[in-house]
């Protein structure tokens, strides 16, 4: 058995996998759109929601096979779906192809993804998990702040389609790291039959769980606005704001401070809990919002670029403190069917999340009315979910 040392980077480097796949295409969306003749400049948004989309729907396939396989078989299953889904893109002559091969990734990627997790509460519970989660949010979140650097990088020397070779390459790392290194947490006599109806009881269990179902919605809700802003970043750096060459160090200086908050979150938690820890991020987040989105009324809808920075900066700092929490504190009951409760936790607050985000990254018009307002109005939702949540939680004492 790996250290936590080992293990966390391991962790963080199967979750970051889904942030390397958005973030190092950013840079490249026109040259995308353009090469493959995308018919308008929002279609170019599809790259990012079509791997979500597919993130979506692998997320309940990879969760219950899970339970049925083992951990591990079931991530090597998701990482050589992924890298054939790299292929496609690589090769892709259309945008329709290109999007074909996104779908793809993100089914394949949501078995490291969503096994992770089950594979962390295997090991933990209660606030540990938390910490070891939010530890491992630390380390994934150089992954955002590097990723749009690196992918202009590439971009430069090789051409778009060379970042595809550059994400077929992560996941052949991961899948070696973690067959030489990583041991199965789930024992044969602990596994489950693959039966639809045992599948079918266990997700009604998950679903009947007023606290899982809460901090479901509230993970949802929070992440909704950060869909539409990963969607629409490029499009507001570098066509709205004009910083060019610049934007990869916008993009990761606004990721850092998510992961430095969910560094500290790692500390904070094990002292004031994470249902506190949760209410005030999201309340903190809500009021920057609000009065960000207010102020774009006094701009023509254009914030000055340095208070936009700082805006988002401190919104994304209290996401720092959010989802390490709303993901331990929806998992918490759920440790006799981490399988299937860890699936049906992303799969809900994916389908919550990109559909809405697809819907408010597409109307960008080259304004900040839409986005900001965004932040704001689900920030009061996932705040309301925390609170809806933790009236029904069981006083177990660990959250």
């Amino acid at each position: 058995m790996p250290s936590a040392a080992e293990f966390v980077p391991l962790v963080a480097l199967l979750m970051a996998l889904v942030a390397l796949s958005i973030d190092a295409m950013l840079p490249a969306l026109p040259a995308i759109g353009s090469d493959l003749g995308a018919a308008r400049r929002n279609d170019v948004q599809l790259v990012v929601t079509a791997l979500f989309l597919g993130l979506g729907f692998g997320q309940l396939l990879f969760g219950p096979l899970s339970d049925v396989i083992g951990r591990k078989p079931a991530i090597f299953a998701g990482l050589a779906l992924f890298m054939a889904g790299c292929v496609v893109s690589i090769l892709a002559p259309t945008f329709e192809s290109m999007l074909a091969g996104r779908v793809l990734q993100g089914i394949g990627v949501a078995a490291p993804r969503i096994v992770s997790v089950a594979l962390v509460r295997d090991q933990y519970e209660g606030r540990r998990m938390a910490r070891i989660m939010s530890f491992a949010m630390a380390v994934f979140i150089l992954v955002p702040t590097l990723a749009p650097a690196i992918g202009q990088g590439i971009q430069a020397i090789a051409g778009w389609r060379a970042i595809f070779l550059t994400l077929f390459a992560a996941a052949a790392i991961a899948g070696i790291w973690l067959m030489l290194r990583q041991p199965e947490t789930l024992p044969a006599e602990r596994r489950t039959r693959l039966s639809l109806s045992a599948l079918g009881r266990s997700a009604m269990e998950v679903l009947r769980v007023r606290q899982s179902m809460g901090y479901t919605l509230a993970l949802g809700f929070a992440f909704s606005p950060f869909v539409a802003y990963l969607s629409t970043a490029q499009q507001i750096f570098q066509d709205a704001y004009g910083v060019g060459s610049l934007f990869p160090a916008y993009f990761g200086g606004l990721a850092l401070a998510f992961g430095v908050t969910a560094l500290v979150n790692g500390h904070l938690v094990m002292r004031y809990g994470m249902v506190r820890l949760s209410s005030v991020a999201a309340f903190g987040a809500t009021l920057v919002s609000l009065a960000s989105w207010a102020g774009t009324f006094a701009f023509d809808g254009l914030l000055p670029l340095w208070l936009f920075v700082v805006s988002l900066m401190l919104v994304f700092a209290a996401v720092g403190l959010l989802f390490g929490n709303l993901n331990a504190l929806a998992m918490q009951p759920l440790g006799h069917v981490a399988g299937v409760g860890a699936a049906l936790v992303s799969l809900l607050s994916t389908l919550i999340s990109v559909p809405l985000g697809g819907l408010i990254g597409y109307a960008f018009d080259g304004t900040l009315y839409v986005l900001l307002g965004s932040f704001a109005l689900f920030g009061a939702g996932t705040f309301a979910a925390i609170r809806w949540a933790a009236r029904g939680r069981e006083p177990a004492g660990h959250a």
